[in-house]
């Protein structure tokens, strides 16, 4: 299927693994001119490079910032070039017990996984709306509706991120923009990969033991009954950055495996 993306330019933080740099392949396979974002200039090297050997005719750019520097998020914005797809996609967690965590890892975590997607967003929405046509998609998580109780400042800053995916999915009613959210479930990020290889050598067990074991006892509610691949995750942000889309605005897609209740 041709999603009528080629010729546009997105740019995704948080892109130099995982989700983030699975979505830049998507993209680039679709002739999609991607700028990756991650907090170091070799880290965003790299990923550029893995990106280049994979599509040696793509059009693609990088620019590191860390969106704890508002210094970093300043050059960023100065940086950017005409973009059509935002996707927010940078995040950090820290799994804590509520009565130990402190304020700064709340501030901390509120500063990267909801103001980066503020800060992008009030600098990329206005030119959207003058054109007539954008996709901004706020990648929140599972984490916003189950809300696991050692990682409260993490749900709390997902949930914190549909509010605002609604909200500006408001200021562009009856424009070519949309504004969406997606909710990833367990996904076999480098962050999993390292989980299921840590607990596997620490019980004794094969990675997909440990696997099965976790969507036994912790993520019971999983109908998928394992982590999804990034890129299932990636191929739903993708389409919903196209127009084909169009008629998506102002939404929470769930990406999750049916973990989630509830019939909406």
């Amino acid at each position: 299927m041709d999603l009528q993306l080629k010729g546009k330019k997105a740019f995704i933080s948080g892109s130099t693994a995982g989700i983030g740099f699975a979505l830049a392949k998507s993209l680039l396979a679709e002739g999609v001119e991607v700028t990756i974002n991650g907090r170091s200039s070799m880290s965003v090297d790299r990923a550029l490079e893995d990106l280049q050997k994979e599509f040696p005719h793509g059009k693609m750019n990088g620019i590191a910032a860390d969106f704890e520097n508002r210094e970093d998020i300043k050059h960023l914005l100065n940086q950017l070039p005409q973009i059509d797809i935002l996707i927010n996609n940078i995040g950090i967690y820290k799994a804590e017990s509520f009565f130990q965590m402190q304020d700064e890892d709340w501030y901390r975590q509120f500063e990267v996984n909801v103001m980066s997607g503020v800060r992008l967003s009030r600098s990329l929405l206005p030119k959207m709306l003058e054109r007539n046509w954008g996709r901004i998609l706020f990648v929140s998580s599972e984490c916003a509706s189950l809300v696991p109780p050692d990682m409260l400042a993490y749900s709390t800053t997902k949930t914190a991120m549909l509010a605002i995916s609604k909200g500006l999915a408001q200021l562009t009613k009856g424009t070519g923009v949309t504004v969406n959210s997606v909710l990833p479930g367990s996904t076999l990020s480098e962050g999993a990969e390292r989980f299921l290889e840590t607990e596997a050598e620490k019980q004794g067990k094969t990675k997909a033991e440990v696997e099965e074991d976790f969507f036994k006892d912790a993520r019971t509610s999983s109908l998928l009954q394992r982590f999804a691949t990034v890129d299932e995750v990636a191929h739903t942000i993708t389409y919903l950055s196209s127009p084909l889309a169009a008629a998506t605005n102002g939404a929470a897609i769930k990406i999750d495996g049916g973990s989630t209740s509830g019939i909406f």
